[in-house]
């Protein structure tokens, strides 16, 4: 592959959000909210799953209060696009669930990039980051 200057570009890791890196099995879904570690934010909500299997993959869910089919497709594929390109900095054998909220649907690139960032500080998925503590 060449760019316009006619230079070889060497390709950089793999940041594609393919089939193994994505929950698909509902039977994840339920263990992940079973396991109830969970944080909240404005646009959405992250529920961890830990034990068997678990790899950093994600899964993306909205329900019907989101809005009509075409918003929450577009919450989900928004989430989704906001994790791939953050996951370099997560780290851990986490199974993600993102849930995604009303105000999601109008949110801004800026707004969600960083309120994920934040629950994931949060959760202490991120390199170098310990769990905050739970209060009790």
């Amino acid at each position: 592959m060449t760019n316009a200057a006619g230079s070889r570009r060497t390709p950089g890791p793999d940041q594609r959000l393919g089939r193994p890196r994505r929950l698909i099995r509902s039977a994840l879904f339920r263990e992940a909210y079973d396991q109830g570690r969970r944080h909240f934010g404005r646009f959405m909500v992250l529920w961890l799953r830990s034990g068997e299997g678990a790899s950093l993959r994600l899964g993306v869910v909205t329900g019907r209060k989101v809005g009509e089919a075409v918003e929450r497709t577009r919450a989900r594929r928004r989430l989704r696009e906001v994790f791939r390109r953050h996951r370099h900095l997560f780290e851990g054998a986490w199974d993600v669930v993102l849930v995604g909220r009303r105000a999601v649907v109008d949110a801004s690139w800026a707004d969600l990039s960083a309120e994920l960032l934040t629950l994931a500080r949060r959760a202490g998925l991120l390199r170098g980051d310990a769990p905050a503590k739970e209060k009790s």
